[in-house]
Protein backbone atom coordinates (compact mmCIF):
# COMPACT_ATOMS: atom_id res chain seq x y z
CA UNK A 1 0.00 0.00 0.00
CA UNK A 2 2.92 2.41 -1.22
CA UNK A 3 1.50 6.16 -1.55
CA UNK A 4 2.86 8.55 -3.99
CA UNK A 5 5.68 10.30 -2.82
CA UNK A 6 6.42 12.48 -5.67
CA UNK A 7 3.45 14.21 -4.73
CA UNK A 8 4.95 16.31 -1.85
CA UNK A 9 6.36 19.46 -1.04
CA UNK A 10 5.49 21.49 -3.84
CA UNK A 11 6.89 24.73 -4.44
CA UNK A 12 4.87 27.93 -4.63
CA UNK A 13 5.53 28.81 -7.77
CA UNK A 14 4.16 29.71 -11.39
CA UNK A 15 1.69 27.09 -12.29
CA UNK A 16 3.19 24.35 -14.14
CA UNK A 17 2.02 23.15 -17.30
CA UNK A 18 -0.24 20.00 -17.41
CA UNK A 19 1.69 17.83 -20.32
CA UNK A 20 -0.10 14.15 -21.29
CA UNK A 21 2.58 12.50 -19.26
CA UNK A 22 2.07 14.69 -16.19
CA UNK A 23 -1.90 13.87 -17.05
CA UNK A 24 -1.09 10.12 -17.16
CA UNK A 25 0.77 10.39 -14.06
CA UNK A 26 -1.75 11.84 -11.90
CA UNK A 27 -4.31 9.43 -13.14
CA UNK A 28 -2.63 6.61 -12.48
CA UNK A 29 -1.94 7.84 -9.22
CA UNK A 30 -5.43 8.44 -8.33
CA UNK A 31 -6.51 4.99 -9.38
CA UNK A 32 -3.74 3.52 -7.32
CA UNK A 33 -5.09 5.72 -4.02
CA UNK A 34 -9.01 4.47 -5.27
CA UNK A 35 -7.16 0.68 -5.17
CA UNK A 36 -5.44 1.40 -1.65
CA UNK A 37 -8.42 2.76 -0.24
CA UNK A 38 -11.14 -0.12 -0.97
CA UNK A 39 -8.80 -2.89 -1.13
CA UNK A 40 -9.79 -4.82 1.80
CA UNK A 41 -13.34 -4.20 1.31
CA UNK A 42 -13.93 -7.56 -0.28
CA UNK A 43 -12.00 -9.64 2.13
CA UNK A 44 -13.54 -8.14 5.18
CA UNK A 45 -16.87 -9.00 3.25
CA UNK A 46 -16.02 -12.47 2.66
CA UNK A 47 -14.75 -13.53 6.00
CA UNK A 48 -18.28 -12.11 7.11
CA UNK A 49 -20.24 -13.74 4.83
CA UNK A 50 -18.38 -17.51 5.59
CA UNK A 51 -18.28 -16.52 9.52
CA UNK A 52 -14.82 -17.17 9.46
CA UNK A 53 -11.06 -15.88 8.60
CA UNK A 54 -9.28 -19.02 8.35
CA UNK A 55 -8.20 -18.65 5.00
CA UNK A 56 -5.88 -15.84 5.67
CA UNK A 57 -2.46 -16.11 7.02
CA UNK A 58 -2.25 -13.48 9.79
CA UNK A 59 1.61 -13.15 9.52
CA UNK A 60 0.52 -12.11 6.02
CA UNK A 61 -1.51 -8.98 7.63
CA UNK A 62 0.99 -8.38 10.17
CA UNK A 63 3.95 -8.18 8.10
CA UNK A 64 1.66 -5.82 5.95
CA UNK A 65 0.90 -3.60 8.48
CA UNK A 66 4.61 -3.15 9.53
CA UNK A 67 4.72 -2.20 5.48
CA UNK A 68 2.08 0.49 6.47
CA UNK A 69 3.03 1.65 9.87
CA UNK A 70 6.87 2.51 8.27
CA UNK A 71 5.57 3.73 5.30
CA UNK A 72 3.29 6.21 7.71
CA UNK A 73 6.90 7.02 9.52
CA UNK A 74 8.51 7.51 5.89
CA UNK A 75 5.89 9.96 4.83
CA UNK A 76 5.95 11.99 8.32
CA UNK A 77 9.72 11.78 7.43
CA UNK A 78 9.45 13.26 4.25
CA UNK A 79 7.14 16.06 4.87
CA UNK A 80 4.61 14.59 2.73
CA UNK A 81 0.95 17.11 2.02
CA UNK A 82 -1.40 16.24 4.98
CA UNK A 83 -3.31 14.70 2.73
CA UNK A 84 -0.89 11.97 1.86
CA UNK A 85 -0.73 11.28 5.34
CA UNK A 86 -4.20 11.01 6.28
CA UNK A 87 -4.44 8.39 3.80
CA UNK A 88 -1.05 6.60 5.57
CA UNK A 89 -2.89 6.37 8.42
CA UNK A 90 -6.15 5.21 6.99
CA UNK A 91 -3.79 2.20 5.77
CA UNK A 92 -2.45 1.55 9.08
CA UNK A 93 -6.43 1.51 10.32
CA UNK A 94 -7.72 -0.73 7.17
CA UNK A 95 -5.14 -3.13 8.74
CA UNK A 96 -5.89 -2.73 12.09
CA UNK A 97 -9.88 -3.62 11.50
CA UNK A 98 -8.79 -6.85 8.89
CA UNK A 99 -6.40 -8.40 12.01
CA UNK A 100 -9.09 -7.65 14.59
CA UNK A 101 -11.61 -9.06 12.65
CA UNK A 102 -9.40 -12.22 11.58
CA UNK A 103 -8.87 -12.45 15.64
CA UNK A 104 -12.13 -12.66 15.92
CA UNK A 105 -13.26 -15.64 14.22
CA UNK A 106 -9.98 -17.39 15.04
CA UNK A 107 -10.92 -17.26 18.66
CA UNK A 108 -14.51 -18.04 17.42
CA UNK A 109 -13.39 -21.30 15.84
CA UNK A 110 -10.84 -22.20 18.91
CA UNK A 111 -13.82 -21.95 21.21
CA UNK A 112 -16.42 -24.17 19.01
CA UNK A 113 -14.08 -26.63 18.43
CA UNK A 114 -13.41 -27.13 22.26
CA UNK A 115 -16.90 -27.32 23.03
CA UNK A 116 -16.93 -30.29 20.16
CA UNK A 117 -14.31 -31.81 22.00
CA UNK A 118 -15.47 -31.00 25.49
CA UNK A 119 -19.12 -32.91 24.31
CA UNK A 120 -17.40 -35.93 22.56
CA UNK A 121 -15.39 -36.48 25.90
CA UNK A 122 -18.36 -36.52 27.69
CA UNK A 123 -20.22 -38.54 25.15
CA UNK A 124 -17.49 -41.41 25.80
CA UNK A 125 -18.21 -41.94 29.00
CA UNK A 126 -21.96 -42.67 28.32
CA UNK A 127 -22.95 -46.31 27.48
CA UNK A 128 -22.52 -46.51 23.93
CA UNK A 129 -25.31 -46.91 21.10
CA UNK A 130 -25.41 -49.27 18.62
CA UNK A 131 -25.00 -46.56 16.17
CA UNK A 132 -22.10 -45.20 18.21
CA UNK A 133 -18.93 -46.76 15.95
CA UNK A 134 -20.55 -44.88 12.83
CA UNK A 135 -21.32 -41.51 14.21
CA UNK A 136 -17.57 -41.66 16.02
CA UNK A 137 -15.80 -42.44 13.16
CA UNK A 138 -17.40 -39.85 10.89
CA UNK A 139 -16.60 -37.32 13.91
CA UNK A 140 -13.55 -38.11 14.10
CA UNK A 141 -12.60 -37.96 10.83
CA UNK A 142 -13.75 -34.41 10.69
CA UNK A 143 -12.63 -33.47 14.07
CA UNK A 144 -9.59 -35.19 14.60
CA UNK A 145 -8.16 -35.17 18.64
CA UNK A 146 -5.63 -32.91 19.49
CA UNK A 147 -5.99 -30.32 16.07
CA UNK A 148 -8.40 -27.50 15.15
CA UNK A 149 -11.09 -28.85 12.58
CA UNK A 150 -10.16 -27.51 8.91
CA UNK A 151 -12.14 -25.88 6.90
CA UNK A 152 -13.83 -27.91 5.23
CA UNK A 153 -14.87 -29.74 7.85
CA UNK A 154 -16.63 -26.93 9.32
CA UNK A 155 -18.33 -26.11 6.28
CA UNK A 156 -19.42 -30.25 6.32
CA UNK A 157 -20.57 -29.52 9.63
CA UNK A 158 -22.61 -26.91 8.95
CA UNK A 159 -24.20 -28.05 5.91
CA UNK A 160 -23.99 -32.28 6.66
CA UNK A 161 -27.71 -32.37 5.80
CA UNK A 162 -27.53 -30.87 2.83
CA UNK A 163 -25.04 -34.10 1.78
CA UNK A 164 -27.49 -36.48 3.15
CA UNK A 165 -29.82 -35.91 -0.16
CA UNK A 166 -28.84 -36.60 -3.66
CA UNK A 167 -28.14 -34.42 -5.88
CA UNK A 168 -28.69 -33.19 -9.16
CA UNK A 169 -25.29 -33.42 -11.26
CA UNK A 170 -26.54 -31.24 -14.03
CA UNK A 171 -28.06 -28.93 -11.88
CA UNK A 172 -24.92 -28.34 -9.92
CA UNK A 173 -23.01 -27.96 -12.85
CA UNK A 174 -25.28 -25.02 -14.20
CA UNK A 175 -25.58 -23.66 -10.71
CA UNK A 176 -21.69 -23.41 -10.44
CA UNK A 177 -21.47 -22.17 -13.85
CA UNK A 178 -24.01 -19.03 -12.97
CA UNK A 179 -22.00 -18.66 -9.93
CA UNK A 180 -19.03 -18.02 -11.65
CA UNK A 181 -20.65 -15.80 -14.28
CA UNK A 182 -22.16 -13.59 -11.44
CA UNK A 183 -18.11 -13.91 -9.81
CA UNK A 184 -16.98 -12.22 -12.87
CA UNK A 185 -19.26 -9.82 -13.64
CA UNK A 186 -19.08 -8.78 -9.81
CA UNK A 187 -15.12 -8.80 -10.43
CA UNK A 188 -14.83 -6.71 -13.57
CA UNK A 189 -17.78 -4.20 -12.20
CA UNK A 190 -15.55 -3.38 -9.33
CA UNK A 191 -12.50 -2.91 -11.76
CA UNK A 192 -14.74 -0.47 -14.23
CA UNK A 193 -15.94 1.59 -10.65
CA UNK A 194 -12.02 1.54 -9.33
CA UNK A 195 -11.18 3.37 -12.06
CA UNK A 196 -14.19 5.40 -12.93
CA UNK A 197 -13.68 7.10 -8.91
CA UNK A 198 -10.21 7.02 -9.52
CA UNK A 199 -10.06 9.32 -12.85
CA UNK A 200 -13.27 11.07 -11.32
CA UNK A 201 -11.10 12.04 -8.17
CA UNK A 202 -8.22 13.32 -10.29
CA UNK A 203 -9.95 15.39 -12.28
CA UNK A 204 -11.54 17.42 -9.60
CA UNK A 205 -8.29 17.34 -7.03
CA UNK A 206 -7.03 18.98 -10.60
CA UNK A 207 -9.83 21.66 -11.28
CA UNK A 208 -9.52 22.36 -7.79
CA UNK A 209 -6.11 22.39 -7.66
CA UNK A 210 -5.89 20.32 -4.65
CA UNK A 211 -3.17 18.43 -7.45
CA UNK A 212 -0.76 19.81 -9.04
CA UNK A 213 2.05 18.86 -11.93
CA UNK A 214 5.38 18.15 -9.86
CA UNK A 215 8.57 20.14 -10.69
CA UNK A 216 11.67 18.88 -10.98
CA UNK A 217 15.36 19.97 -11.15
CA UNK A 218 17.37 19.45 -14.40
CA UNK A 219 18.81 16.34 -12.86
CA UNK A 220 15.34 14.99 -12.89
CA UNK A 221 15.78 13.85 -9.17
CA UNK A 222 13.46 15.37 -6.37
CA UNK A 223 14.21 16.15 -2.48
CA UNK A 224 13.50 13.38 0.20
CA UNK A 225 15.75 13.02 3.81
CA UNK A 226 17.79 10.09 3.32
CA UNK A 227 16.60 8.25 6.20
CA UNK A 228 13.03 8.49 4.73
CA UNK A 229 14.14 6.32 1.45
CA UNK A 230 15.61 4.41 3.98
CA UNK A 231 12.50 3.49 5.96
CA UNK A 232 10.83 3.43 2.31
CA UNK A 233 13.38 0.31 1.67
CA UNK A 234 12.34 -1.60 4.95
CA UNK A 235 8.51 -0.62 3.66
CA UNK A 236 9.27 -2.44 0.20
CA UNK A 237 10.80 -5.21 1.83
CA UNK A 238 8.39 -5.77 4.15
CA UNK A 239 5.41 -5.99 1.45
CA UNK A 240 7.54 -8.25 -0.72
CA UNK A 241 7.87 -10.11 2.25
CA UNK A 242 3.99 -10.49 3.61
CA UNK A 243 2.73 -12.30 0.86
CA UNK A 244 5.00 -15.15 1.28
CA UNK A 245 3.00 -16.65 4.43
CA UNK A 246 -0.14 -16.38 2.78
CA UNK A 247 1.21 -18.24 -0.47
CA UNK A 248 2.32 -20.72 1.75
CA UNK A 249 -0.75 -21.42 3.37
CA UNK A 250 -2.44 -21.78 0.47
CA UNK A 251 0.10 -24.20 -0.70
CA UNK A 252 0.09 -26.48 2.29
CA UNK A 253 -3.71 -26.56 2.18
CA UNK A 254 -4.27 -26.92 -1.53
CA UNK A 255 -6.78 -24.27 -1.00
CA UNK A 256 -8.05 -20.40 -1.64
CA UNK A 257 -11.17 -21.21 0.00
CA UNK A 258 -12.14 -18.35 1.71
CA UNK A 259 -10.22 -15.67 -0.13
CA UNK A 260 -11.46 -12.89 -2.13
CA UNK A 261 -9.92 -12.96 -5.97
CA UNK A 262 -11.17 -9.34 -5.81
CA UNK A 263 -8.64 -8.30 -2.55
CA UNK A 264 -5.81 -9.60 -4.64
CA UNK A 265 -7.44 -7.82 -8.25
CA UNK A 266 -6.96 -4.60 -6.54
CA UNK A 267 -3.88 -4.93 -5.03
CA UNK A 268 -2.43 -6.02 -8.77
CA UNK A 269 -3.93 -3.17 -10.08
CA UNK A 270 -3.40 -0.68 -7.23
CA UNK A 271 0.41 -1.90 -7.75
CA UNK A 272 0.83 -1.59 -11.23
CA UNK A 273 -1.29 1.83 -11.45
CA UNK A 274 1.30 3.21 -8.93
CA UNK A 275 4.40 2.02 -10.18
CA UNK A 276 3.58 3.09 -13.69
CA UNK A 277 2.36 6.67 -12.26
CA UNK A 278 5.95 6.82 -11.00
CA UNK A 279 7.74 5.92 -14.24
CA UNK A 280 4.51 7.74 -16.54
CA UNK A 281 6.03 10.93 -14.30
CA UNK A 282 9.84 10.64 -15.21
CA UNK A 283 11.88 7.96 -16.37
CA UNK A 284 15.09 9.65 -15.34
CA UNK A 285 18.02 8.69 -13.84
CA UNK A 286 18.00 10.40 -10.44
CA UNK A 287 14.17 10.04 -10.27
CA UNK A 288 14.02 6.15 -10.53
CA UNK A 289 16.61 6.01 -7.99
CA UNK A 290 14.99 8.21 -5.98
CA UNK A 291 11.78 6.25 -6.14
CA UNK A 292 13.45 2.92 -6.67
CA UNK A 293 12.22 2.01 -2.82
CA UNK A 294 8.67 2.14 -3.84
CA UNK A 295 8.82 0.99 -7.10
CA UNK A 296 10.49 -2.31 -5.81
CA UNK A 297 7.34 -2.58 -3.01
CA UNK A 298 4.66 -1.94 -5.88
CA UNK A 299 5.98 -4.13 -8.98
CA UNK A 300 7.58 -6.68 -7.23
CA UNK A 301 4.80 -7.90 -5.28
CA UNK A 302 2.91 -8.20 -8.25
CA UNK A 303 4.69 -11.45 -9.29
CA UNK A 304 3.54 -12.88 -5.94
CA UNK A 305 -0.20 -11.49 -6.56
CA UNK A 306 0.30 -13.55 -10.10
CA UNK A 307 1.33 -16.26 -8.09
CA UNK A 308 -1.65 -16.17 -5.88
CA UNK A 309 -3.90 -16.04 -8.99
CA UNK A 310 -2.34 -19.32 -10.43
CA UNK A 311 -3.03 -21.22 -6.94
CA UNK A 312 -7.01 -19.69 -7.06
CA UNK A 313 -6.92 -21.25 -10.68
CA UNK A 314 -5.23 -24.59 -9.51
CA UNK A 315 -6.91 -25.32 -6.36
CA UNK A 316 -10.38 -24.60 -7.61
CA UNK A 317 -9.75 -26.94 -10.42
CA UNK A 318 -8.98 -29.74 -7.75
CA UNK A 319 -11.64 -29.08 -4.92
CA UNK A 320 -13.95 -29.41 -7.66
CA UNK A 321 -12.31 -32.89 -8.88
CA UNK A 322 -12.93 -33.72 -5.33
Amino acid sequence: MSILWTQANLPAEEPIPLTPREAASGLLGSVSLTCWIFLLVPQVIENYRNGNADAISLLFIFVWLIGDITNLIGGLWAGLVPVIVAIAVYFCIADGVLITQCLYYKAKTARLHNAIRDSRRRSSTDTPLPTTPLLGRRFSDEFPEGGAPSRRALASSQHQHQQDQPEDTLAKIVEEGEIGRRAWFKNLSSVLAIFVIGMAGWTVAWQSGVWRPVRQDHHGGVDMAKGAQVVGYFSAVCYLGARLPQIYKNYTDKSCEGLSLLFFILSLMGNLTYGAGILSHSTERDYVVTNLPWLIGSLGTMVEDVVIFVQFRLYAVRESDV
